[in-house]
């Protein structure tokens, strides 16, 4: 993720740009995320990943009967930083920052470019805090980074493939495949966390 996320982030610029804009974000969530590892380390999952589901679930079918939540322009450097913790918070718990923040970044009307960005630029930072925050509480051994190595050399390959189909892609056919996404994402964490 860190790889991926650091490629996709540094594509076509506006890196530091995006550092200034969800500056908040990111500060709240690598909090967040910091926080969420120590609950991982304290409690079960299992809650947490229903809570996510439903609300990823929710929001798709809000969304499907024309109900779509946006973020006022105003509003945006005042709730950046309650949704990057919960974020964090999530991520640290679940290693899922990106529900929460994939809604937010649709709820503000991005781009394509920008919300593919902004969602590389906060998932590295918070990437990277998890790894410091894993490191710390001892959840991360040698096997498991070696695994890790591995499997991301696949990932970068499917990443490639990933990025010329993105490349290719309208906006509005953008905008419908975030939602599936999200539709499948929430279907699938309410199945996991009751299964």
């Amino acid at each position: 993720n860190i790889a991926m996320d650091g490629l996709q982030a540094m594509r076509r610029g506006g890196f530091v740009e995006g550092l200034r804009r969800f500056g908040g974000l990111l500060i709240f969530g690598a909090i967040g995320t910091v926080v969420g590892t120590h609950l991982l380390v304290a409690l079960p999952s299992r809650v947490v990943t229903l809570i996510l589901g439903c609300f990823v679930v929710v929001f798709v079918l809000l969304n499907a009967t024309r109900f779509t939540p946006k973020v006022p322009p105003g509003w945006e450097r005042w709730i950046a930083g309650p949704v990057g913790f919960v974020a964090g918070i999530l991520g640290g718990i679940t290693n899922v920052p990106g529900t929460p923040l994939v809604l937010y970044f649709y709820a503000l009307g991005l781009a394509k470019q920008e919300f593919v960005r902004a969602v590389a630029i906060t998932f590295l930072i918070y990437k990277l805090v998890q790894l410091g925050a894993v490191l710390a509480y001892g959840l991360l051994t040698w096997s498991v980074t070696g695994v890790s190595v591995g499997l991301s050399a696949v990932a970068l390959g499917g990443f490639a493939l990933g990025l010329r189909v993105q490349d290719r892609l309208d906006q509005q056919t953008f905008d419908r495949a975030i939602l599936t996404f999200l539709a499948l994402l929430g279907l699938w964490l309410v199945w996991r966390s009751a299964s």
